[in-house]
């Protein structure tokens, strides 16, 4: 069984607060990829409260994003549509461990073969799920595919999927 991981393709980080031209492209790729998928799907969304600007994260990053309940917060309605029978774990931080938690028990049950992630932002939640990935099941094949992925800019972008390869995770579609 493989298994796709969409990581954070919510309206904030595509065309709301921390938008960008990268992700705004990424999104049919994204709902094209989710719907040829022929495995298990997981998602993740970012998930802060009112209260982000007093977080550690606020702090160094003071712009308040995926407000729970807000339309920022939601995943794009072009992915949403595209993702049907699917797992969604809302997430505070940057990586999962509720999602690596899962996959390593399911991986208990019936073997994964490979798990792919795709989603935003390459530099930062992607690659820290990945990273978390490779630590909960250090004997599944963990692999990205660079063409459904952005950064916060395309040099961190880059700089990530070369940390990435670094750390054995094969990345797809450079």
């Amino acid at each position: 069984m493989k298994v796709l991981v969409v990581v954070d393709m919510q309206n904030d980080f595509i065309d709301g607060a921390l938008g960008t031209p990268e992700a705004r492209r990424i999104v049919p790729a994204v709902a094209e990829k989710i719907k040829n998928w022929t495995g298990e799907v997981y998602a993740t969304q970012d998930t802060h409260q009112t209260d982000y600007l007093t977080t550690q994260e606020g702090r160094n990053l003071p712009v308040e994003h995926c407000i729970e309940g807000t339309s920022g917060w939601e995943i794009a309605p072009a992915i949403r549509e595209a993702m049907t029978g699917f797992t969604c774990l809302t997430k505070p931080t940057f990586g999962s461990r509720s999602l690596a938690e899962t996959l390593a028990i399911f991986n208990q049950n019936e073997a994964i073969e490979e798990i792919v992630l795709i989603g935003l932002c390459t530099d930062i939640c992607v690659i820290s799920n990945a990273m978390m990935l490779k630590a909960f099941l250090p004997e599944v094949p963990v692999s990205v595919d660079a063409a459904c992925c952005a950064g916060v800019t395309p040099q961190s972008h880059q700089n990530a999927l070369e940390a990435m390869k670094m750390c054995q995770i094969k990345i797809y579609n450079e």
